[in-house]
């Protein structure tokens, strides 16, 4: 896959042509950190999120792909597949722009969680700890040279990534589901 016809780029086209200034991957890291935070899967909701980020109320071919890219996060988070698939740029490109990118995502994600995330003291060590790995590798910019250990350290931190959410998912989905009651009988 060329770098020209990726997701991301397709994405951040569409954005900068709306006049959106805003990162394709910042954009997908708040809408999985709101997810994960147990915000539901409401589609207006998700596009008051989308609008605040993007400061103005998305035109409709972006509104239809940021509703598109929610569908796309539900059945990751609710389906069968343990795998959740990250907007980043393709690896053609510098890793310096990756590894911006990644950063962008880490912050939409801590920005998307904290914004509704009820009670942050409920959650696990474990989660707790993820949240703290996901604000260290949204200042991972500068620290990523142009070498094969740059690229092995990127991948790993990439790998990291998509699983992350999926523990957090996990995590909020429980503790917002009452727990079952033992039958008396």
């Amino acid at each position: 896959m060329t770098i020209q016809n990726s997701p991301y780029n397709a994405f951040a086209t569409l954005l900068t042509s709306s006049g959106h200034n805003v990162s394709p991957a910042e954009l997908h890291g708040l809408l999985l950190g709101r997810s994960c935070a147990g915000a539901g899967f409401n589609a207006e909701e998700w596009l008051i999120d989308a609008a605040e980020l993007l400061e103005s109320e998305p035109q409709d071919n972006v509104r239809n792909a940021l509703i598109g890219l929610q569908e796309m996060v539900k059945g990751e988070l609710t389906g069968d597949d343990v795998t959740v698939v990250l907007l980043l740029p393709t690896d053609d490109a510098p890793l310096a722009d990756r590894a911006i990118a990644l950063g962008q995502w880490c912050q939409g994600f801590l920005s998307g969680f904290g914004l509704n995330c009820r009670d942050s003291s409920a959650l696990s060590t474990e989660a707790t700890e993820v949240l703290q790995d996901l604000a260290a590798i949204s200042q991972v910019q500068d620290a990523l040279e142009e070498s094969e250990d740059g690229e092995t350290d990127y991948m790993e931190v990439m790998e990291y990534l998509r699983v992350a959410p999926l523990l957090l998912f996990s995590e909020t989905k429980k503790s917002d589901a009452p727990a079952a009651k033992p039958s008396l009988h």
